[in-house]
């Protein structure tokens, strides 16, 4: 079983920076795709980034040029740096990660981290 843990979010004003992390642990053998999603109140939850364990690359087209995903395969963790935020950034920031266990694949999501963007 594989379990995410989310730091990172908090209050930032418009125009500044934030980092989250998530860390997978548990049984790992390997992670294959892992993304950040995110939801805002009354809205569905939205794909904002993800990275193969390659590090192959896609954004949202609302975050391209703002947000970096990243990863570290030796630490089994994302990360999303996030600049120039704006209000309507604001949103829980989920992690997932898909991953090969018993000849089949399995995704894991994260409990989510709060991001806020005041004007």
């Amino acid at each position: 079983q594989v379990q995410l843990v989310e730091s990172g979010g908090g209050l930032v004003q418009a125009g500044g920076s934030l980092r989250l992390s998530c860390a997978a642990s548990g049984s790992i053998v390997s992670i294959n795709d892992m993304a950040w999603y995110r939801q805002a109140p009354g809205k569905q939850r939205e794909l904002v980034a993800t990275i193969s364990s390659g590090g192959s690359t896609n954004y949202a087209d609302s975050v391209k040029g703002r947000f970096t995903i990243s990863r570290d395969n030796t630490k089994n963790t994302v990360y999303l740096q996030m600049n120039s935020l704006k209000p309507e950034d604001t949103a829980v920031y989920y992690c997932k990660a898909v991953y090969p266990r018993l000849g089949t694949t399995w995704q894991v999501w994260g409990q989510g981290t709060q991001v806020t963007v005041s004007s």
